[in-house]
């Protein structure tokens, strides 16, 4: 690059002439007579200049020496040029290079290294709205359930889908995402105490009234007014609404007429006898044909109107024929229209007064025009976001009108004050050109309208479905006759007529009459319909699911129609096992089923990162562990973490999930403790409710100096159905219901002091790997598999924690020392005043 700089200096300084004027003038020159004589006339000029240049060299002169160093010197330009390019180009290669393979990699390390063996456990709040938020739209997770019930969906035209899982695993977010994606979806809430005859009649009111806001009508409002109240509210709201359409079309329409009424009073005026004499000649002779086929001496013609009267009376029926003419008044309407708008504006090219005029304007005033008139066109465009200026918030799209507005106002008044623009503006033809052009505009937009097609079919049956699902009509007929002369004589008779609410045969007849009308339009335009019926798994136990379902079992099997209900996992086990040993109302009433398990460690790990950046893989483990993967409570630790951090104040890993699963712990032994106040207790059997407040207690009061007594305590009552403590005898002696209460708090008091062995502790990452070498037992997943065992045997579930530990080398007994993780090093503010006293 430096030796292309220096010759091309060389050569500058040798040239008389600027090589920056000769060589773009040359190719300036090349280009033009390239567009207007053709490839033929640069080729002449070429061998020309040529033919010259040999000239000139060969008699050495100026002229020559001059333009050879141009030449040179912009040759040495180029190269320049093209060299620097090349080495933007690999400086910009290097420094890719350089960030992806040496500073990028290098800053991980160093904050790897500083951050210590587990890096991904310093929790940094940030953002966390996914997570206050549980069912905010915009964080739906796709996993397998998702994936299985589409499948489904996609091989069966209609059927009855359970969905079944553990409460919380997401069955309720299934069901609403499934009513959202279709076509025509109702979603309803299995009530806890039903009346079959009162659900079918809400199910049918919210079909109809969704069925006719689908189809863009308004839902009958049954009021407790008289009419003449309803046509007052009725009137009070056209006139407010003919008002505000009144404020803008008057003055429009008022400065529109004076604007244009002169130039529309002389085209009349030039026009007017024309058009008046071609009328009436045109009205004279279609007289005269009239008058012959009247007389008969216009055979053929009276032949073809006769014929022409019987096809117009057939075709009254026919859907073509306004259809025809719809088709002839749109086309030709706009074609018309869009014409007459165009010709109005276009002759501004063929009025050589306005070319006149033009010829005067200065560029810079062209400029501006351009500039002011690019402002309006790019502020017209519609914007959702919002502009913030401090505490204030304004729409971006009034901001942009606001400022399309002021442009359109200041262009005009530009135009009509400046002396080089205001003869284009004042020019006499504009206020008819603007007529035609407005004139043509409506024409082309009124010949898109169209009339309101009439209501359809299906529509006025819910319509009147409503009526009588939500009203009773009553109507009373009187009838009186009578003579008097000198006696009286007469008679009166009185008839009322009221309408009966519809049973419940009748009610399940006309829903399904109804939803098949709906499910088969939809079906012919390949649309899918959708009944979704949850809460289900909340009747109270499975054998009253299961006599909604065969209350409910009428509804089901419409063509066209999918019905998908959750349900429990003892109903959907239920179906599982059709014909084993027996057949109930699941086999009848279901088509197939979905399970919803819970999450995976995998998706918990997509659910909270969707929710949340700051939970990295150590709290999404120990979420997912506390939750089993059941998606409400996850989504509930995932929130806990961020608040045990405000509590602790700490960043670490050990401190956070060591308050969190104490916490958890102690509002968990409370609810069990209140269970087992509700038993009978004696003298020898007292003893377990002595260790339950003692651990209650440390729990309530955790604090550095007694995180000692807290483990004893702690591992004594998760051991306790392995050393027999407080006693055997006591153990022996409790009832069933009671032992059964105490074993499942010891399990999940075992089930803490495992994962606080295991996320308390430094070094998770590396502990982890080493478990995982030691198989399924060693695996993240199976602390999740162990809090979904505790909630369905205690036994199963410690054995299954003692596999766990055994794979991550915990004891499997109570240690011989007292060893607990300390929580906050240093002296206590609850024991010990003096730790919480400001230094002096």
């Amino acid at each position: 690059m430096e030796e292309a700089e220096d010759k091309r200096q060389d050569a500058v300084g040798e040239a008389a002439w600027d090589w920056r004027i000769v060589c773009p003038a040359i190719a300036v020159g090349a280009v033009v007579l390239l567009v207007t004589g053709g490839l033929m006339a640069l080729l002449v000029a070429v061998l020309t200049a040529a033919l010259t240049l040999l000239v000139l060299s060969w008699r050495g002169t100026a002229a020559w020496i001059n333009l050879r160093q141009c030449f040179v010197a912009a040759a040495f330009g180029c190269l320049w040029l093209v060299q620097r390019i090349r080495l933007g180009i690999c400086a910009a290669r290097w420094g890719e290079a350089l960030f992806v393979m040496g500073a990028k990699p290098l800053v991980e390390r160093v904050i790897r290294h500083l951050l210590g063996d587990d890096p991904d456990s310093v929790f940094v709040p940030a953002s966390y709205e996914g997570l206050r938020a549980p069912r905010a739209p915009g964080y739906i997770v796709s996993n397998e359930a998702v994936k299985q019930l589409q499948r489904k969906l996609s091989q069966i035209d209609d059927g009855t889908i359970a969905v079944c899982g553990p409460r919380g695993a997401g069955k309720s977010t299934l069901l609403q995402e499934c009513v959202k994606s279709a076509d025509f979806g109702l979603l309803v809430q299995a009530p806890a105490t039903y009346a079959p005859h009162d659900f079918v009649l809400s199910l049918s009111v919210r079909m109809c009234e969704e069925y006719i806001r689908k189809e863009g009508y308004s839902v009958p409002e049954f009021t407790r007014l008289s009419p003449f109240h309803r046509f007052l509210r009725q009137a009070r709201l056209r006139i407010k609404r003919l008002g505000r359409w009144s404020a803008f079309a008057v003055p429009s329409l008022v400065l529109l007429v004076l604007g244009l009424s002169a130039s529309v009073r002389s085209l009349y005026a030039q026009y007017a006898n024309t058009l008046a004499d071609s009328s009436q000649a045109n009205a004279e002779s279609i007289r005269d044909w009239a008058r012959e086929v009247w007389d008969g001496h216009a055979v053929a013609a009276s032949v073809a109107v006769s014929l022409g009267g019987i096809a117009w009376w057939r075709a009254r029926d026919k859907p073509w024929l306004p259809r025809l003419l719809a088709w002839i008044w749109a086309q030709g309407g706009t074609a018309i229209g869009m014409g007459l708008a165009v010709i109005s504006v276009g002759s501004v090219a063929y009025d050589k007064q306005l070319e006149h005029n033009l010829d005067g304007v200065r560029s810079d005033t062209f400029t501006d025009i351009v500039v002011l008139a690019g402002v309006w066109w790019l502020c017209r465009r519609e914007d959702d976001a919002e502009l913030r200026l401090g505490s204030w918030r304004i729409p971006m799209a009034d901001f942009l009108g606001a400022v399309s507005t002021f442009s359109a106002a200041y262009l005009l008044y530009y135009l009509i004050h400046t002396p080089e623009t205001y003869p284009l503006i004042a020019d006499p033809e504009n206020p008819l050109r603007l007529a035609g052009a407005v004139t043509g505009l409506l024409l082309a937009r009124a010949s898109g309208w169209r009339p309101r097609p009439a209501e359809p079919e299906v529509v006025t049956r819910c319509r009147n479905h409503l009526f009588r699902l939500q009203t009773v009509q009553m109507t009373t007929n009187t009838a009186s006759s009578g003579a008097s002369q000198i006696l009286s004589l007469g008679g009166s008779h009185a008839t009322s007529v009221s309408t009966v609410p519809p049973n419940f045969p009748e009610l399940v007849e006309d829903f399904r009459s109804l939803l098949g009308l709906i499910a088969a339009e939809k079906a012919a335009k390949n649309q899918i319909v959708v009944v979704a019926i949850d809460e289900v798994d909340r009747l109270g136990s499975d054998t009253q699911a299961l006599a909604f379902l065969a209350e409910v079992k009428a509804i089901l099997g419409i063509r066209h129609v999918y019905y998908l209900i959750s349900v429990a996992e003892d109903v959907g086990a239920a179906f599982v096992r059709r014909g084993l040993p027996h057949r109930d109302v699941t086999d009848s009433s279901l088509d197939d089923i979905v399970q919803v398990p819970p999450s995976t460690l995998e998706e918990s790990r997509t659910i909270l990162g969707r929710r949340s950046e700051t939970l990295t893989a150590p709290y999404c483990l120990l979420a997912h562990a506390l939750s089993g993967g059941i998606l409400r409570d996850l989504l509930r630790y995932g929130l806990q973490i961020t608040e045990m951090q405000a509590k602790t104040k700490s960043h670490e890993l050990t401190h956070i999930a060591r308050r969190l699963i104490l916490e958890e712990l102690s509002e968990t032994l409370a609810g069990f403790r209140t269970l087992l106040s509700k038993e009978h207790w004696t003298q020898s059997t007292s003893g377990i409710l002595t260790s339950f407040r003692t651990l209650s207690s440390y729990l309530r009061t955790s604090c550095p100096c007694t995180e000692a007594s807290l483990q004893h305590a702690l591992e004594d009552f998760a051991f306790y159905a392995v050393t027999n403590q407080p006693g055997p005898t006591t153990h022996a002696e409790l009832p069933d219901t009671t032992r059964q209460l105490v074993d499942e708090a010891s399990a999940y008091a075992y089930f803490s002091l495992t994962l606080l062995d295991i996320f308390a502790a430094p070094r998770l990452d590396h502990r982890t790997e080493q478990a995982a070498e030691h198989g399924l037992d060693g695996a993240p997943e199976s602390l999740a598999e162990a809090r979904l065992e505790l909630g369905i045997s205690p036994y199963s579930a410690r054995t299954l924690i003692d596999s766990i530990r055994k794979a991550w080398s915990l004891p499997l007994g109570p240690s011989a020392t007292d060893h607990a993780p300390t929580a906050h090093p240093g002296r206590c503010s609850v024991h010990d005043p003096e730790a919480g006293a400001p230094p002096p």
